[in-house]
């Protein structure tokens, strides 16, 4: 049970709040490629940990991420005029470059070198794995960006599925390292099969196990940690086990474990201490399902799950769209699509789920090491420590590998992310 101060100083991420000033130290997802899709189209609105930024990607090509409202008089710059390299306020004419530069002071006289002294909020952006990501720490602390874990080579397909949720990213990120739930929540999308490993159909996820109680067992590592969550088989139960491995990869990403046909990484990217921009990525070999498709399995298709600024349509106002029939009918939940399920759970514990009142049992371990790591990092924050999973000589992410499948009892789950499987 965490109390009311420790929950504050693990959730908060706006202005000076520790944990925002952890996430500041690593790179951010800020929004997808495709938000962008060509030179001088329409700038997009961005929010993270609490600042209202605007995207746009300028005539050569390049993005940029700048502060939204115009430094001279606060107005609007989402609504400017993206034209010859910068960003234009609608109001006085002022343009405003990519890296926040005042090009141009249609208001002030031809002579005048007010612009020369004047520099927008602007953070540096970097385009790779499908995403425009930003720095928005110091910059002299500022690491040259590495290739994610969902994307460790240029070749690796990915299909990415995208989602506002109106709650704590916190409480989002736990719902991803919490084995537990998927044998509950998750009953009719994770369908119990005898099969020899997790198989994934156009329709469903199979999994060779029966078992709702799994043993977890934790080890701390340089980026996190990863857990194993051990299950009674439904074959040869007398001499194997189902081992899923799970990474909690800080202070945002999480690997659950892959199927024979694709990886997935959930990334949780706070926008303010109460709206997180959530992010259900396939990644692997030629056996990814294609972007589309990925998302019609998940249920967050643009223009029927999710409107074009990705919020979702199912909210709590329409109780999630909920099918009761389905549920009589023998569907577990009644809402379809494996985050949409998710996102009922994490929006109805509150904007910030109160931990005080939490009875964390067994099957809660790896919550419990979040919880624990998390408020370190954040204390260590405060105290001048190098934030986590920060220093030079960690483990690389696109080294990591999550695992599931069938061993031998008593085999060392530590060792099986070294086996290859048939979705790399």
């Amino acid at each position: 049970m965490m109390t009311g101060p420790e929950n504050e100083l693990m959730c908060r991420v706006e202005g000076t709040a520790p944990m925002g000033q952890v996430m500041r130290r690593h790179w951010l997802p800020a929004l997808l490629s495709e938000e962008l899709p060509e030179p001088d189209g329409d700038p997009v609105r961005v929010r993270l940990l609490g600042e209202d930024l605007v995207a746009f990607r300028d005539s050569e090509g390049k993005a940029g991420l700048i502060g939204e409202f115009c430094p001279h008089r606060n107005a609007s710059l989402f609504y400017g005029r993206n034209e010859e390299c910068g960003l234009r306020c609608l109001y006085h004419g002022w343009k405003i470059a990519a890296d926040g530069t005042i090009l141009e002071m249609s208001s002030e006289p031809p002579e005048s070198s007010f612009a020369r002294k004047i520099r927008h909020t602007a953070y540096p952006v970097h385009e790779a794995a499908g995403f425009i990501w930003t720095w928005m720490g110091p910059m002299e602390e500022m690491p040259a960006f590495e290739p994610p874990v969902f994307q460790p080579s240029p070749e690796t397909k990915i299909s990415i599925c995208k989602v506002i949720v109106n709650c704590n990213w916190a409480q989002i990120l736990e719902g991803a390292i919490d084995s537990a739930h998927s044998s509950t929540l998750h009953a009719s999308d994770m369908v119990p099969a005898r099969v020899d490993g997790a198989k994934a159909t156009d329709e469903n996820w199979l999994r060779p196990s029966t078992d709702k109680a799994p043993r977890l067992q934790v080890q701390a590592t340089d980026f996190g940690f990863r857990y194993a969550a051990i299950r009674r088989p439904i074959f040869n139960a007398e001499s194997h086990e189902y081992i899923r491995m799970t990474l909690f990869i800080a202070p945002y990403t999480v690997l659950i474990p892959p199927n024979n046909r694709y990886h997935v990484a959930l990334l949780h990217v706070p926008m303010d201490d109460t709206h997180t921009m959530f992010h259900f990525i396939a990644f692997g070999g030629d056996t990814t399902p294609d972007q589309e498709s990925w998302r019609k399995f998940n249920a967050l298709q643009v223009g029927i799950d999710v409107d074009e600024c990705w919020h979702n349509k199912r909210t709590r106002e329409n109780n999630y769209l909920q099918d009761r029939k389905a549920m009589k009918l023998g569907n577990w939940t009644g809402v379809p699509g494996i985050p949409n399920q998710d996102i009922v759970m994490w929006e109805t514990m509150g904007p910030i789920a109160d931990r005080s009142r939490d009875r964390l049992g067994a099957s809660d371990i790896a919550i419990i090491q979040f919880r624990r790591l998390m408020l370190e990092a954040a204390k260590a924050m405060q105290s001048g420590t190098p934030p986590i999973a920060t220093d030079k000589t960690r483990t690389s992410h696109a080294s990591l590998r999550s695992f599931e499948g069938m061993v031998p009892i008593g085999a060392d789950w530590r060792t099986l992310d070294t086996l290859p499987t048939a979705a790399e």
